[in-house]
């Protein structure tokens, strides 16, 4: 029997399964590779925004962390929701004893309803600790906007930030996602990494059900790298994905649905091509 790749996600919940954790979990299986999850926050939200979150203490989250890596080693981990500096240098300390595991990073600054999910001093700590770090990082505008300081409203300010990612904070790669930007009826995404600039396009659906896109890109991303895709190829697999995660939407809840997590490995038949 192959043993399976795996691959770690690290952040907050989401009860109604859209985002953080719950559509990490959903959108490893669907790549065919085991899910493993630590959570950072406990969020009570639904598709109509986020009404409470309890961060979770550090030492809870490294007890978990703790657990995982005493027992298995993944070979993927990304990191989503991390509302706390203590937490980050805790996953920060994982992540330096594993450097050859491929590590993302969805900064999640914003809910899609636009609550606030980090505070300030836990941005400016985030480029410190752990985007250094990072094979690939993938804000939407908004999140590259915080991060870098830029107002991001052109093809050359987004190149600017590009830059800003690799060669200031120290990341490997960078893919700045255009979803957020409504000028055309395609939405455009900038891969940036040591190599140069790489482009992917898809169509844009109009359709208000993108709660968890960013969890769920992200995801595909990790689950690629953890079978050993290339950076490039990862990209590309999950650029396919999240589309049609769009496009068949379940419409569930009465405001801002999630996507299909499963939409990709039923629509085209490939539970066998996605386990490879």
């Amino acid at each position: 029997m192959i043993k399976p790749k795996i691959a770690l996600t690290i952040a907050g919940t989401d009860p109604t399964g859209g985002a953080g954790v719950m559509a990490d979990l959903k959108s490893f299986h669907s790549c065919g590779v085991y899910g493993m999850g630590v959570v950072t926050s406990i969020v009570a939200q639904n598709t109509l925004g986020v009404q409470y979150i309890h961060n979770l203490n550090h030492q809870w989250v490294d007890e978990q962390l703790d657990s995982v890596f005493n027992d298995t080693l993944p070979h993927a981990i990304k990191t989503g929701m991390i509302a706390t500096a203590d937490t980050m240098e805790t996953i920060r300390h994982y992540l330096m004893q594993h450097e050859s595991i491929p590590y993302v990073i969805d900064p999640v600054m914003l809910a899609k309803s636009g609550d606030s999910l980090m505070d300030n001093d836990t941005k400016q700590n985030l480029q410190h600790t752990l985007l250094p770090l990072a094979d690939v990082v993938t804000p939407n505008l908004p999140e590259a906007e915080e991060i870098t300081g830029l107002t991001i409203d052109s093809e050359e300010k987004i190149m600017q930030a590009g830059h800003i990612f690799i060669n200031e904070i120290g990341s490997k790669g960078v893919i700045i996602k255009g979803g957020h930007s409504n000028d055309t009826d395609i939405a455009k995404d900038y891969l940036f990494t040591n190599e140069g600039v790489q482009t992917f396009e898809n169509e844009r659906f109009k359709t208000k059900h993108t709660h968890g896109t960013g969890c769920t890109f992200s995801a595909v991303i990790t689950a690629e790298l953890a079978k050993g895709r290339p950076l490039f190829e990862a990209v590309h697999k999950a650029k396919k994905f999240i589309s049609m995660s769009i496009q068949y939407t379940p419409e569930i809840g009465r405001g801002r649905g999630p996507v299909n997590h499963f939409a990709y490995l039923k629509k085209e038949g490939l539970d066998d091509e996605l386990s490879k």
